[in-house]
C-alpha cells in the first residue's frame, strides 16, 4: 500500500526528488514504492545506519532552516528483495536522492 507523502509529518525539507537507475531497478525487483522509504527518511527513521550517522542526522535536522548549521541527511534501508538503498538529502535541502550505495 502506498501512503501519500503529504500526510506524514516532515522533519526537514526534501527539495527535488530523484532516483538513480540502480535504485529504480531495486525497487522494481522488490515491488516497493520509493515513497515508502522517502516517508521514513523525512520522518526521522534513519533505517540501518550506525549510531554515529544517526546522531549526525539528528543534529542536521535540529538546525533545520539555519543554512550555516544544517547538514546532509543519510538513511539506509533494505528492500524486501534484500537490496540496500540509501536516501541522501543534501545539506542545502535542494535535492533528495534515492540510490544504491555503489552508485554514490
Amino acid at each position: 500500500m502506498t501512503q501519500v507523502l503529504s500526510k506524514s509529518i516532515p522533519k526537514f525539507r526534501l527539495g527535488q526528488l530523484i532516483a538513480t537507475p540502480g535504485a529504480i531497478a531495486a525497487l522494481q525487483r522488490s515491488q516497493q514504492e520509493p515513497l515508502e522509504f522517502i516517508q521514513r527518511h523525512r520522518g526521522g527513521d534513519w533505517g540501518e545506519v550506525d549510531d554515529g550517522d544517526k546522531a549526525l542526522n539528528d543534529e542536521a535536522i535540529a538546525h533545520e532552516g539555519d543554512s550555516d548549521r544544517q547538514s546532509r541527511v543519510l538513511s539506509a534501508y533494505r528492500t524486501t528483495a534484500g537490496d540496500r538503498i540509501w536516501i541522501i538529502t543534501e545539506h542545502d535541502r535542494s535535492v533528495t536522492t534515492v540510490l544504491l550505495p555503489e552508485e554514490y
